[in-house]
């Protein structure tokens, strides 16, 4: 399958700024009890469906996907940066990760039992995400469980030389209705959301959206 022409954008920016961004943000999690509580609630989701598998998609350096895999569940990260996938496997040798794409998965119809997406649908043009979301509801389980996690406002925000290196790419901020309408029609309804303000440590500027979607 032909892969969209934004995708070469996105690669070529995580390609960049994987080790940096790595180093920035590995203990991430460690002060934001909230977002640690949506993830303990969807990996509890999952072990209570069966436990299927559960693809982390845009898993960056491995991080979330470590921390479901501690949490009980069997995951794999999946990211479209080889730079990316290559300093996941380093860091966390034990877990299994893979270059791939959102738009185009490498799984059979309804084989997991979980999705997350922790801030990797920020690069996904408006126009894509219907077929996005359709993907996340072919490869999923009747009953399985997608996490969002994206930042909150209007429109994408254009982030050019981040951390010193000569890359650019469009952060799209979305409200959450707009996310949860999309869903819906794509017959994944969201069943729980948490909205949030930026946390005082200076690396968020807007607030978080957390949607939680179940397929129907």
């Amino acid at each position: 399958m032909t892969q969209p022409d934004y995708l070469s954008g996105i690669r070529t920016f995580y390609d960049a700024v994987a080790v940096d961004y790595a180093a920035r943000f590995h203990d991430e999690l460690d002060a934001k009890p909230l977002d640690r509580s949506l993830l303990a609630g969807f990996a509890e989701l999952v072990r209570n469906a069966g436990g299927g598998p559960v693809a982390d998609l845009g898993c960056g350096p491995g991080r979330v996907t470590a921390h479901l895999h501690r949490l009980g569940l069997s995951v794999h990260g999946v990211d479209l940066s080889p730079g990316m996938v290559a300093l996941a496997r380093r860091t966390h040798p034990e877990l299994r990760f893979e270059e791939g794409t959102m738009t185009d998965l490498n799984r059979r119809d309804g084989t997991l039992g979980g999705i997350v997406t922790w801030h990797s649908i920020i690069h996904t043009p408006d126009d894509r995400l219907p077929e996005l979301f359709a993907e996340f509801h072919r490869v999923l389980v009747t009953g399985g469980h997608a996490l969002f996690a994206f930042q909150i406002g209007d429109g994408p925000i254009y982030l050019d030389r981040p951390l010193g290196h000569p890359v650019s790419l469009d952060f799209h901020r979305r409200k959450p209705d707009f996310v949860a309408e999309l869903l819906a029609e794509a017959g994944l309804p969201v069943q729980a959301r948490l909205l949030r303000e930026p946390d005082d440590r200076g690396m968020e500027t807007t607030p978080q959206a957390f949607l939680l979607a179940r397929k129907q």
